[in-house]
């Protein structure tokens, strides 16, 4: 039977039966994790087999929210064709996907830390999962409801995939993860670019869009079997892990030492939450984000059109140097989550790219050779991902930070960055239309890409 912490004229007792042990102020933290770690396994103790299990589930997970999220944009023209419907009303496939994802990715945050993560990302991946019926809907509602629906899986998956790095794996391993699940989503969004129209040609474009959500649906249903074996149930039993600093007292109120709850943590109230979006790391770090999201969007939907239509490049060449914006994202992305734990300055992590998307953004659509604008792309994408690993890591590190707080951070990035994502294309069209013109558009959104540098500026120095 697991004990319970007491605090007593200042000082920390951690009773159990038979067993009463007195803890110095000082040294609270190791002793009683010490403790713990002789009769209760925990989840980062438990077999390497099983958390690359673990680590590999949540991949497969994201390799099925990449090959989704643009699915329907290369079969759009066969999408609104079979279902006589109009091009704006097929765009709303992907549009409110993504408006819904950015609905329910702070909510889903909160129900991270009243479900726990575990069953918040299962949820999320059979939500994602359903997208598999896509292969038999019956007309556009029904399709475009599915679409919804995976845009409520896409906010939990991430939101709870924080929390879920945090209680299975050490603090070195967390940044290599976060590379690795974010290549994976470029990855998955480049394989259905790629491969949508040539397997609609075989197999009809419902049934590739069938596919892709089987690929989703997959690791729904290998999740819960993995995660709920009685045999490793034991291994959910574990203090949760504190930010940095040995104070009792944090930013975000008491530090928790220990929870004995298996997938369902603490809740939190909503003043724990506005507590934690307060913090000004926190804050900073969401608009940084959002800010990069917010030009990446707008020039990655606009510019094979301004190309075409203003530099007078081919529809392929519009294609290919568009493309090497999230063909480089891979590679940067997982420079970002090994590098900055070898070199040691993590400033530059953000500076750096910042600076590169800072330049790369204006210059995809000022340049107007065809090298300009390729070295420019190159600089936008090594930009708008290399810093991705690391910022998903630092919440993680706020002193008094928990998974369940880490999930409300991370539901925050997915909603703000959404809302960002949603309406940076419509507002560059509808500059557009009033201007005659893409640069006004344009020229807004790339001055929104100076956040990352902003934050790099002004978060404090013991979190970089």
């Amino acid at each position: 039977m697991p004990g319970q912490a007491q605090t007593h004229h200042g000082r920390i007792y951690w009773t159990r039966p038979k067993l009463l042990a007195e803890v110095s102020q000082a040294n609270r933290c190791t002793k009683i994790a010490g403790n713990i770690s002789k009769t209760e396994p925990t989840s980062r103790e438990g077999p390497r087999l099983y958390r690359l299990a673990i680590g590999g589930l949540i991949l497969f997970a994201h390799l099925g929210i990449g090959i989704n999220f643009f699915s329907v944009s290369p079969l759009l023209t066969l999408i609104t064709a079979d279902y006589g419907i109009s091009s704006a009303t097929g765009g709303l496939l992907l549009g409110l996907s993504l408006l819904v994802a950015a609905a329910f990715g702070l909510p889903g945050g909160a129900l991270v830390a009243r479900l726990g993560a575990e069953r918040v990302f299962g949820i999320g991946g059979f939500m994602a999962g359903v997208l598999a019926l896509s292969a038999v809907a019956p007309n556009y509602p029904s399709l475009l409801v599915l679409r919804l629906g995976y845009g409520v899986g896409f906010a939990f998956v991430l939101t709870a995939t924080g929390p879920l790095l945090m209680r299975w794996f050490q603090p070195r391993e967390i940044l290599v993860w976060n590379s690795l699940n974010t290549a994976t989503i470029s990855l998955g969004i480049a394989l259905s670019m790629a491969t949508a129209a040539p397997l609609a040609e075989h197999l009809g474009w419902q049934n590739t869009l069938g596919l892709f959500g089987g690929i989703a649906l997959v690791s729904a249903v290998t999740w819960p079997c993995l995660v709920v074996s009685r045999s490793l149930q034991g291994m959910y039993s574990r203090p949760l892990r504190a930010g940095r600093g040995r104070s009792s007292h944090t930013p975000f109120g008491p530090r928790r030492l220990v929870s004995d709850q298996p997938a369902i943590a603490a809740r939190l109230s909503l003043a724990d939450m506005a507590t934690v979006l307060r913090n000004r790391t926190v804050a900073l770090l969401v608009a940084a984000d959002a800010g990069i999201l917010v030009q990446y969007t707008a020039l990655t939907n606009w510019l094979p059109t301004f190309y075409t239509g203003v530099r007078g490049l081919t529809l392929s060449q519009a294609g290919l140097v568009t493309g090497i914006i999230p063909m480089v994202g891979v590679v940067a992305v997982l420079l970002g989550g090994f590098l900055p734990s070898r070199t040691g300055h993590r400033r530059m992590y953000f500076l750096v790219p910042g600076i590169m998307a800072a330049l790369g953004g204006p210059g995809s659509f000022l340049l107007g050779d065809l090298a300009g604008i390729s070295i420019a792309a190159v600089l936008l994408g090594l930009g708008s991902w290399l810093y991705v690993p690391l910022l998903l890591a630092l919440p993680m590190e706020l002193r008094g930070m928990t998974p369940e707080r880490v999930g409300i951070v991370w539901g925050t990035y997915v909603t703000v960055g959404g809302v960002g994502m949603f309406l940076s294309p419509l507002l560059v069209g509808a500059l557009r239309d009033l201007a005659g013109g893409f640069l006004p558009g344009f020229l807004v959104c790339a001055v929104a890409g100076w956040t990352l540098v902003a934050a790099g500026l002004l978060i404090p120095k013991d979190m970089l």
